[in-house]
């Protein structure tokens, strides 16, 4: 007979086997929690630009399409003055600044008063005024007194001419010294002591060499101007251009303006000069386009970019930009590989991006050939 103990042992082992084997039963009744749903798996194939997935039904293919496009070149510059449209404002008369009526950046109008220059040429211009006056008028009396005594015979003909002539000596240097205060913008009648000087021309005040208390004048070295007015009613835009693209511009030539200022504003211009020297250090030349600005919305020193459209559009292959994918600076498209789940990344060139969320591809990707419709999705799953 066998002990207790044996017994109550062999009962216990049956029970265990009994709940292992109804525990292996359940697993095998449901196999679904044997392992985790199954999801895309990414097999490295030996090469970063190839990437081989499971599933690869759900990443959708787009056909490069071939469209006509029309090539652009991007330049940048700045806003500049037209100089053509530039007018320094200049006093004939030396002198010393005793008032500043305007200042850089102001807006002014033809014959607005700009500054006053107290001047010893002044001075000078109307002590010679009067001089001409009395020397006039003692002229004029001596001729009339010399017509008297020729008429009675008392001198000859040829002492009546000296007073004729004298006589029109004086009437000449009267009128020389008027004019001459007149270019000071002296009034003879009211003379003063300083210059009052007017604007020439309306518009805005882009450069100022002077201050108040300062010297101002015309001297034998020439100058600038106190004072620079500039009709900003048209501007130049001056980009730089490098060699290699120069034969794609042409003078008369259009071009659409951006500025930073105003993102959402396109305005037009013409090319009217091509430098003719080139920058040696970074081989560009300047290229000025003609800009009508109204308002005055373009303002001195503005960042811009010129847009300039070639003369015909060639037929280039165009994809979504969704099939763009960007890494350090540089293009990609996935594109099958002809095995199954398997796609390769393969370097692109783009060019503009066109309407509809198309991009051109100017080298990579032919037309009629497939590529990934979303780039940035399988590269995600890749790098999982």
């Amino acid at each position: 007979m066998q002990s207790a103990p044996m017994v109550w042992r062999r009962i216990a082992c049956s029970s265990l086997f009994m709940l292992i084997g109804a525990s292996g039963c359940k697993h095998a009744e449901n196999p679904a929690l044997e392992a985790p749903p199954s999801q895309p798996q990414v097999v490295n194939v030996g090469s970063n630009d190839m990437v081989h997935v499971d599933g690869s039904d759900r990443f959708t293919l787009v056909t490069a399409v071939s469209r006509p496009v029309v090539s652009t070149l991007q330049v940048t510059g700045t806003v500049n003055p037209d100089v053509s449209r530039e007018i320094p404002v200049l006093s004939l008369a030396n002198g010393r600044v005793v008032a500043l009526h305007v200042g850089l950046g102001d807006t002014v109008t033809k014959g607005q008063l700009v500054m006053e220059v107290q001047s010893p040429d002044v001075t000078s211009a109307f002590d010679a005024y009067l001089k001409a006056v009395n020397d006039e008028h003692l002229t004029a009396v001596t001729l009339e007194r010399d017509k008297l005594l020729f008429d009675k015979g008392a001198i000859a003909k040829s002492q009546l001419d000296i007073a004729e002539d004298g006589d029109n000596d004086a009437q000449a240097d009267l009128r020389a010294t008027e004019q001459q205060l007149k270019i000071y913008g002296v009034d003879k009648n009211h003379p003063g002591d300083t210059v009052k000087v007017y604007a020439p021309a309306s518009g805005v005040i882009i450069s100022q060499n002077v201050t108040a208390a300062g010297a101002a004048g015309i001297t034998y070295a020439g100058s600038t101007g106190s004072l620079t007015i500039a009709d900003l009613s048209h501007v130049w835009v001056v980009c730089d251009v490098y060699e290699n693209d120069l034969a794609t511009v042409h003078l008369g030539q259009h071009g659409d303006i951006r500025l930073n200022a105003f993102p959402d504003k396109v305005f037009t211009g013409t090319v009217s000069d091509i430098g003719a020297v080139l920058d040696p250090s970074i081989r560009t030349a300047k290229v000025r386009f003609q800009v009508p600005n109204p308002g005055n919305q373009l303002r001195i020193g503005m960042f811009a970019t010129a847009t300039l459209l070639g003369s015909q559009a060639s037929n280039n292959a165009t994809v979504p930009t969704t099939a763009i994918l960007q890494l350090h600076d540089r293009s990609y498209v996935f594109v099958p590989s002809g095995q199954q789940g398997s796609f390769r990344r393969m370097q692109v060139k783009t060019g503009r991006t066109l309407d509809s969320n198309f991009v051109e591809v100017l080298a990579g990707v032919s037309a009629g050939q497939q590529v990934v419709a979303n780039a940035l999705d399988l590269q995600n799953t890749a790098d999982q």
